[in-house]
């Protein structure tokens, strides 16, 4: 068992010298990856900064001498990145840890996430308790606060440190006991006001054999589902809920980019998609909305996220946008309406009811989908247990015909 220690040693060596101690106690071997660009490294490394600084293409003294803070630190993320990728290929690690600020978090985690989802990787950081995403993205970083910065070892240092640490030593030491059965994955999308379809389809699929993922599409939980549809983890994609479009087109703070949908498309994984929850944006309280936007139809799902009803003319965008991306899918691919309502909230009696601009999400789809893509209209709404059994027996029978069911 090897576990990666990747920090700053020039300022942060006493620190990372004490877990080394406790992994290596542990009967844990330790390699040290020294990202520190501003002095001389105050313990020895394994891998120094200047092959850090190399495997990003350039050069120590340069960034040294030349380079901004942030110029560094980008290119010591690159570089330890790819260290880190390289010695996980050759089979020498097992995990990763971290320790650090601002910068060596941002390096740090930059290496973790190369790393597919299930590796160890912990990061002890003073930005743990604020906003994390830019740190863990859609991998599964452990991200630990320290309390106290990291700058010489005290009371409260040590036991963070050294809980880090130990919980390094579980994760790589221990497999669960666990017998799992490979069958083929399927990834859904889903949200709180799509949940009633998500299940019914999960459990359809469940039942025929299939093992399901559902991702949260929350920005990064599209993400997730993305890298994981490319990385082949995802045999099949069940995108009942793509709302993470409406958030990108009109300025959200749930988002997965620009690329969401590109990634079934472009490796022809089996797929049926819906229009779910694009009658929605996501914003943090009320008065976090920017005022732009007032004068708009806002209901309040909760004290911490505000939703923000879709116009018809960002519907007809939205429209747009989704059926261009499914025309390119190089697999078979079929794009489910539901005619009455896209969301909980989007039915009669609710509050973002509103036929019209939901009408003019479905005129783009149809005006600009490539005859290829199969397009399915069903006159109930998204969580209508016939709409989603349809889904979930349209990709079944996508599967089975491309030889990844699970009876092939």
């Amino acid at each position: 068992m090897s576990v990666v220690i990747v920090g700053t040693l020039d300022t942060k060596g006493e620190e990372i010298d004490f877990a080394r101690d406790i992994l290596q106690a542990e009967g844990v071997g330790v390699h040290l990856v020294d990202t520190g660009v501003i002095d001389d490294p105050k313990i020895e490394p394994d891998t120094d900064a200047s092959e850090v600084a190399e495997a990003a293409g350039t050069g120590l003294e340069h960034l040294r001498e030349n380079a901004t803070r942030g110029e560094a630190i980008e290119a010591m993320g690159e570089g330890a990145a790819i260290i880190v990728q390289r010695m996980y290929e050759d089979g020498e690690l097992d995990g990763v840890l971290g320790l650090g600020g601002s910068g060596n978090t941002s390096i740090a985690t930059t290496a973790m996430r190369t790393l597919p989802v299930g590796v160890p990787k912990v990061m002890v950081s003073t930005m743990a308790s604020g906003d994390t995403e830019p740190y863990v993205g859609a991998k599964d970083v452990m991200m630990m606060y320290s309390v106290a910065d990291i700058e010489g070892l005290n009371q409260l240092s040590r036991k963070v440190i050294a809980n880090a640490a130990l919980a390094m030593v579980g994760m790589v030491r221990n497999q669960p006991e666990a017998d799992v059965e490979k069958r083929p994955t399927i990834g859904i999308t889903m949200f709180g006001v799509t949940t009633p379809c998500v299940q019914t389809a999960r459990e359809y699929l469940e039942d025929r054999g299939y093992e399901t993922v559902v991702f949260h599409a929350t920005g990064t939980g599209g993400q997730a589902m993305e890298n994981l549809i490319r990385q082949g983890v995802i045999d099949g994609v069940l995108d009942v809920t793509t709302t993470e479009w409406a958030d990108e087109l009109v300025g959200g703070v749930l988002n997965a980019g620009p690329e969401r949908l590109d990634a079934g498309a472009e490796t022809g994984t089996p797929q049926v998609v819906s229009t779910g929850a694009l009658d929605m944006v996501n914003f943090g309280p009320r008065d976090s909305v920017p005022e732009e936007f007032e004068g708009r139809q806002f209901h309040i799902h909760n004290p911490q996220v505000t939703l923000m009803r879709t116009t018809p003319e960002e519907n007809a965008e939205l429209g747009k946008i989704i059926a261009e991306k499914l025309s390119t899918a190089n697999g078979p691919t079929a794009l489910y309406l539901p005619l009455g309502g896209v969301s909980m909230l989007d039915i009669e009696g609710e509050d973002f009811y509103d036929p019209e601009t939901d009408e003019a999400l479905f005129d783009a789809i149809r005006a600009n989908l490539d005859e290829s893509i199969e397009l399915v209209e069903m006159e109930t709404d998204i969580n209508d247990d016939d709409f989603a059994v349809a889904m979930a027996k349209k990709l079944d029978e996508y599967m089975q015909a491309a030889g990844v069911g699970p009876n092939e």
